[in-house]
């Protein structure tokens, strides 16, 4: 029997950015499953709420059958074994990116040895967005319609 592709995208996603959406859609053909899942950062305080973010993520792929939304908490690893997925995937933006995704993605293989890690690079045009960054737009009156999905915006 052929095991099943899934992975694990988790993040904050507060909110979530077209950055974010471009790596989703660009490792859909990659995975049987994808599991977007929100974490529960502690040292982070968020602007939207958990539901509002897991709304917002529904809506944004409920037009895809093989993207799940979850949140969880503790370790992605053991998530990730919860719900029998392989591999954790992530994206990356730049060479600060690459340092600390890569440490984390060596400790969880210490932890897990049966779950990959895979980074995506961000695609030409996406590497200069992040969420925090579309925070302090957002902090100062700013428009952020060209850095988040449309469906963003009525939560915003």
């Amino acid at each position: 029997m052929i095991q099943k592709r899934i992975a694990v995208f988790p993040g904050s996603f507060d909110p979530i950015t077209n950055a974010h959406v471009d790596i989703i859609l660009r490792a859909v053909s990659l995975f049987d499953e994808i599991h977007i899942t929100l974490a529960l950062n502690s040292s982070k305080t968020p602007l939207l709420s958990i539901e509002t973010r897991q709304t917002m993520l529904e809506e944004i792929f409920k037009g895809n059958r093989s993207i799940r939304v979850a949140s969880y908490t503790g370790l992605t690893v053991n998530y990730c074994k919860e719900i029998g997925a392989s591999y954790i995937l992530r994206g990356l933006r730049n060479a600060a990116d690459f340092d600390f995704e890569n440490a984390i993605a060596q400790n969880n293989r210490q932890l897990e040895p049966t779950i990959e890690t895979i980074l995506l690079p961000a695609s030409p045009g996406f590497g200069h967005i992040s969420s925090t960054i579309v925070r302090d737009i957002l902090k100062h009156q700013g428009s952020i319609k060209h850095l988040v999905p449309k469906e963003v915006l009525n939560y915003m």
